[in-house]
């Protein structure tokens, strides 16, 4: 329940990731620290901006509630998909966190406006870990604009 009384809404996420494993890992650990989540998958960039632009296979996709997003992307790399989030007024104010095994672009993400840089651990108990983290802030704290805000 919200504080108003009203039912939670399940939380649409969109996950921008190529590696199978990595989708898994988030699959599972999102399921796991919070079941009402949707979890949504592109494997490149172009799928990526596809979905939040509705096109093609995504014509009813909703519009997500936070993305993360890994930045070494076939076809379209993570940072023109952040840049392209960023400058456009009907996707601007959905969270972004870089979530990459890259620890060489920091600046150049929050430059284009990231919300949030994290480094994906290698070891599974502490990928775990933090996607949870992710959880607890992102879904569970902080207060996402609504679907309706848009």
């Amino acid at each position: 329940m919200t504080a108003s009384g009203e039912p939670e809404r399940p939380l649409d996420v969109l996950l921008v990731e190529d590696s199978p494993g990595d989708v898994r890992l988030t699959r599972e650990a999102l399921r796991d620290a919070h079941p009402s989540v949707h979890l949504h998958v592109a494997i490149d960039g172009v799928q990526g901006m596809a979905f939040l632009r509705r096109e093609g296979a995504y014509g009813d996709a909703p519009r997500p509630d936070l993305i993360l997003l890994d930045l070494n992307l076939p076809r379209m790399d993570g940072r023109e998909v952040l840049a392209h989030i960023k400058a456009d007024a009907g996707f601007a104010t959905i969270p972004v966190i870089i979530l990459t095994t890259s620890e060489i672009d920091v600046v150049k993400s929050y430059q284009l406006k990231a919300n949030c840089y994290l480094t994906k651990p290698v070891q599974l108990d502490a990928f775990e870990a933090l996607v949870k983290s992710i959880d607890d802030f992102w879904l569970t704290n902080v207060r996402l604009p609504s679907n309706s805000q848009s």
